[in-house]
């Protein structure tokens, strides 16, 4: 039933937004989303295995959005900077993404042990997925690098230390991101540390 999971999970995302986690009813979030209790418990098992798909597909949305920012502007520079900048507006806006980026859960929030649950065998494919490892913040820092290293220079291959240097300049740029989400920074946001701190990237091989 994918529509009906994705309209519980937003029902319980919205009811997030107004309760701390320990508050939200699983019946409630069945009847905002407008199917039975029997359907919620259907499709993720517990209240637990909500809080792993409300966090995996938080998760999701987070590494799509990297993916938009990354396909920006031409200059490789300014999609670092832009990847940065969705970095720290999608910790701004949403609390979830915050909290997986900085490991910093606060009591408000659902905290789902990163490391893989069972699960039933009758589980959905989706939910079998939210059951497995959920991504430490750590695990965000090298998917970040590594896809902008993927998509930045995917035309050629880079000789060392071209390639080293590469990997520094986009894992530079993620760590910054994420000391501005904890602590923001002052007029010129982080685009002015990031051009500033950023050594001109190496260019992909045409040979």
């Amino acid at each position: 039933m994918p529509a009906a999971r994705e309209s519980l999970l937003d029902a319980a995302r919205t009811a997030l937004a107004r309760r701390p986690w320990s508050a939200v009813r699983m019946v409630d979030v069945a009847a905002s989303a407008g199917v039975s209790r029997q359907t919620l418990y259907n499709e993720f098992g517990s209240k637990e295995g909500l809080a792993r798909a409300l966090v995996r597909r938080e998760a999701d949305d987070y590494l799509a959005g990297v993916e938009r920012a990354l396909s920006g502007p031409s200059d490789p520079g300014e999609r670092l900077t832009a990847t940065a900048e969705w970095m720290m507006s999608a910790a701004h806006d949403n609390a979830l993404v915050r909290a997986m980026l900085t490991g910093c859960w606060s009591e408000r929030l659902p905290a789902p042990a990163l490391t893989a649950v069972r699960s039933s065998s009758a589980a959905a494919p989706a939910q079998r997925r939210a059951d497995g490892p959920l991504p430490s913040p750590g695990d965000f820092v090298s998917l970040v690098r590594d896809r902008a290293v993927a998509v930045l220079y995917g035309a050629g291959p880079l000789p060392p230390p071209d390639a080293a240097e590469l990997a520094r300049s986009c894992e530079l740029a993620v760590r910054l991101a994420l000391s501005c989400v904890t602590a923001p920074p002052a007029e010129g946001g982080v685009a002015d540390l990031l051009r500033s701190a950023l050594p001109r990237p190496p260019r992909p091989s045409t040979a």
